[in-house]
Formats: structure tokens, C-alpha cells, sequence
């Protein structure tokens, strides 16, 4: 099964389900980056109070997802694979509107921030693990689901996300724990510290 038979195979599920599971998907796209960004400030705020790699750790969240992003664009447009919405003949429709052209398909910027949001916190948060990693993975379905995105499109997206997040950290932990040792002694210090 290639991933346009997929995309078929999941977009007629998203159809033949009841209105409510269609509504919660389309919701859900967009919630489960805000849910996951609500994490990230949480983790952030309650590192404040530790050691000052805990909070550089939960500092990265948002540098690696605006890394992954930018990453993400770049792909896309080298890459300008057409929406399946519009691409994939026999489809079901989308269940939302079909971004417009130009608005390319691969990677999944939505699964891209989602990975990276959710590798990033597991990083700053271990204990956020249970509730990051399935959010990342739901949101990502759901960009299929509601049929504005291939397969491939959103699996490529939760792996740039997931590389770029453990890049930022392996790469810049302890330049950001140094600058947070930094900031902690100067006017900066309600950022990093209680």
C-alpha cells in the first residue's frame, strides 16, 4: 500500500465517521500545537526554580520548533508536492478547506512542530512524556484525517521535528546552560530563575 492509497483508505474513515469525531479532528489540528505549546510554557515556568541546565533544557522547546519550522519551510520549497486535497483523484473531500496553491504539502509543518514541541519537552520534562508524545502523534493523524496532508508528508514531519529538537539539545544545552548562569545574576533573572 503506497501512501496515496492511504491517504484514500483514511480520508473515506474520516467520512463514514460521525460528525462529532470529524469536528474533533478539525479542532484538534491546531489544539494539539496549542496544547503542547501550553506545555512548554509550563515546563519552563516550574524550571525556573532548578538548576540552570533544567531550565536551558526547557529554553530550547522553542528554539528547536522555530529551527524545525524553518527547516520544514525550506523542504517545502524545494520540494512543492501538491496537497493530496487537490492532487488525489477518487478522494473523499477534505474535511476543511484545501489550503490554497502554493501552500505545499511535504513535509507537515503542523507534525514538524508538533514533534518538535514534544521531543523538546520530553527533554526539559520527562513526566510531560505521557501526555507530549501522544498529542505529537494525534495532531500529526489529524492533518491526514481532515485530508490536507499525505502520509509521508506527516511521518517526514514528526522525524525533521524529532532530529531537529535532539540537535538543539545535543548542540546547544551547554551554551544556553552558560547564558542562563549569566542572566541569572543580572536583570534578566526573573526568566530564569524563581
Amino acid at each position: 500500500m503506497n501512501s496515496t492509497d492511504l491517504y484514500r483508505d483514511i480520508t473515506d474513515l474520516a467520512h463514514d465517521s460521525p460528525n462529532w469525531i470529524r469536528t474533533l479532528a478539525d479542532l484538534g489540528t491546531s489544539g494539539g500545537l496549542l496544547l503542547l505549546m501550553a506545555v512548554a510554557v509550563l515546563g519552563w515556568w516550574r524550571s525556573r526554580r532548578g538548576e540552570a541546565r533544567a531550565v536551558a533544557l526547557a529554553v530550547l522547546v522553542p528554539v528547536a520548533t522555530i529551527a524545525a519550522y524553518a527547516l520544514s519551510e525550506i523542504v517545502k520549497s524545494l520540494v512543492n508536492e501538491e496537497r493530496p486535497c487537490r492532487a488525489v483523484a477518487g478522494a473523499a473531500a477534505s474535511i476543511v478547506p484545501c489550503p490554497p496553491e502554493g501552500d505545499w504539502s511535504f513535509p507537515s509543518n503542523h507534525s514538524t512542530l508538533a514533534a518538535a514541541l514534544a521531543v523538546g519537552i520530553v527533554f526539559a520534562w520527562r513526566a510531560a512524556l505521557w501526555l507530549a508524545l501522544p498529542v505529537a502523534l494525534l495532531t500529526g493523524f489529524s492533518r491526514v484525517f481532515v485530508g490536507v496532508h499525505y502520509p509521508h508528508d506527516v511521518l517526514v514531519g514528526l522525524g525533521l521535528g524529532t532530529l531537529v529538537a535532539a540537535l538543539c539539545v545535543a548542540l546547544l544545552t551547554g551554551t544556553v546552560t552558560n547564558l542562563v548562569l549569566r542572566m541569572r545574576s543580572g536583570r534578566w533573572r526573573i526568566l530564569v530563575s524563581a
